[in-house]
């Protein structure tokens, strides 16, 4: 990345702060050894930058990168069929309990070669890089052995490799009881998703651990030997919580200080002060309500008043959410959730970067900040969440192209 004057923009900061957006009109941007050195008013530009290189923006808006920070991006196969079936009537958890559902990628991503998983996800995460996306957190998830577990999550390694874009790779063998340890959860606890865990953080594959806390899938005791093990391995936790029912998922993610919660519809308004004290970002994720045809909205009023930082992601994965654009989860989010396009892109820039551990460097344009910016066809930054399926992405300028 070349040292560099952007000028003629405006610069959608995202900071926190009375100005909508934080947004600066007539700005310039001042980009040095890959990190924001200044910002402001053209007119304002400090001498000492004045023999620098500039770019002419030509008017367009300037906004942090994005970060799609719950994903499950890597799997074998297509759920085309039981999507199909939803529609004629089959509930999702009726599908699980069939062999369906997670259990159905499970066995195809074990039966998918590296190649072939590499290429599929490849196909996935060039869509989100076409929406502005410069970081992605996967998830492991769908191989349910040590071995599967940690070679999705090389697989995802190795996609970081490939294009400029930085991966976050989370441990979610706590996903859904393999069929070979039916009716035995806790074994599998003891034997897969600890172990493995291990065995990840000794090959530096895992940023951060996950677990899907639900009736179908995992108790909170069983999510909490878990999480023990990841704080004595200094490894942060995150869950899936109160998507179909109420758990107390969140209250579990808030006591382990947990990076996040995610889904969060049947979060009770009353445990949101609790989860709230935690400093635990709420990451909603609308996909997923919107395949499944959900009724029950998550307590975004409640959130609000208790100062919650709200995410937004795609959940990108082949079931409940095939979704591979930020900027439609934006809409989504806005449409059905009543969320305003500020809160919506707050949630894929600032509050994303928060909900991955990686505020200090990603989601905002400030002084010391990573130039990792978005540069958009746009006039104003309401129209990220406006448009659905556009694609106003002009270019981004990236320190990771680079690296």
């Amino acid at each position: 990345m070349q040292d560099m004057i952007y000028t003629n923009c405006s610069v959608a900061t995202m900071l926190k702060g009375d100005k909508p957006y934080g947004l600066i009109d007539d700005a310039s941007l001042v980009v040095i050894n890959k990190s924001v050195a200044w910002l402001g008013k053209a007119e304002d530009l400090p001498d000492h930058y004045a023999d620098m290189c500039l770019e002419d923006l030509g008017g367009r808006l300037v906004t942090p990168a994005l970060l799609d920070c719950h994903t499950h991006l890597v799997f074998g196969g297509s759920r085309a069929q039981e999507f199909e079936a939803r529609l004629n009537g089959a509930s999702y958890q009726e599908l699980a309990r069939h062999g369906g559902g997670i259990a159905s990628t499970v066995l195809a991503t074990r039966n998918a070669t590296d190649e072939t998983l590499l290429n599929d996800s490849l196909r996935r995460l060039d869509s989100l890089i076409e929406d502005g996306v410069a970081v992605v957190e996967i998830k492991s998830g769908y191989g349910l052995t040590i071995e599967d577990e940690l070679r999705m999550l090389r697989i995802a390694r190795k996609l970081a490799t490939l294009r400029p874009i930085k991966i976050v790779t989370t441990w979610l063998a706590a996903h859904a009881i393999p069929p070979e340890y039916r009716s035995r959860a806790d074994q599998y606890i003891e034997e897969v998703a600890i172990p493995g865990l291990r065995l990840g953080v000794e090959e530096g594959l895992i940023d951060a651990v996950d677990g899907f806390c639900e009736d179908i899938a995992f108790s909170p005791a069983q999510i909490e030997r878990l999480f023990k093990e990841a704080k004595s391995l200094n490894i942060p936790v995150k869950l899936h919580a109160e998507q179909l029912t109420d758990q107390k998922g969140a209250l579990l993610a808030a006591k382990y200080k947990g990076l996040s919660a995610d889904h969060l519809e049947y979060l009770s308004p009353a445990d949101v002060p609790a989860f709230a004290d935690s400093g635990a970002v709420a990451v909603l994720l609308p996909g997923a309500y919107y395949t499944l045809k959900e009724t029950k909205l998550p307590p975004l009023d409640s959130l609000r008043q208790c100062n919650v930082d709200i995410a937004i992601a795609t959940d990108c994965n082949p079931g409940s959410s095939p979704l591979s654009s930020l900027l439609i989860a934006m809409n989504m989010a806005c449409t059905m959730f009543s969320m305003t396009p500020e809160e919506a892109l707050a949630g894929v820039t600032r509050n994303a970067a928060k909900a991955l551990g990686l505020s200090q460097q990603y989601g905002v344009i400030a002084p010391g900040a990573l130039a990792e910016l978005a540069v958009w066809d746009i006039n104003h930054p309401a129209e990220l969440a406006y448009w659905i399926g556009g694609r106003p992405l002009n270019k981004r300028i990236s320190a990771l192209e680079n690296k």
